[in-house]
């Protein structure tokens, strides 16, 4: 795969990931009637944005971004494990339904994207070898 197409699927992929971040805390913080202030929504996502990037960082993700075992899940795990302990330590909530449904949200999203992904492409690439053997 050429650099350049290596570079921009990384690019999009980190943008995927924490655009799945900000939604989740946007979400959240609807669902309970909180304010949907820039500052609101920064205080919720930080601790989890800060996760996602050692995340990417820690696996170097960039690399295979798209992968949902390789990258997805671990990925996935860092962010929810490293967001709750952040929380925890800037004195924010972690309840267990909200552990819960963080885990839950994040798993469908951060590994699901990649799983759609990855079938896509398998796909794409099946039908372009069919194509080629005509």
């Amino acid at each position: 795969m050429p650099k350049q197409l290596r570079t921009s699927r990384a690019v999009w992929s980190l943008v995927a990931d924490i655009v799945i971040v900000i939604v989740f805390a946007i979400i959240g913080r609807a669902s309970h009637g909180e304010a949907l202030s820039l500052g609101g929504i920064a205080t919720t996502t930080w601790p989890f944005l800060v996760a996602l990037l050692v995340g990417w960082a820690a696996l170097f993700a960039w690399r295979s971004p798209a992968r949902p075992v390789r990258i997805g899940l671990p990925l996935w795990a860092v962010t929810v494990a490293g967001g709750m302990l952040l929380r925890a330590v800037s004195g924010q909530g972690t309840a267990v339904p909200f552990i819960i449904v963080a885990s839950v949200f994040l798993l469908l999203t951060l590994v699901g994207w990649r799983v759609v992904a990855t079938l896509v492409g398998r796909r794409q690439g099946a039908r372009s070898a069919s194509e080629a053997s005509r």
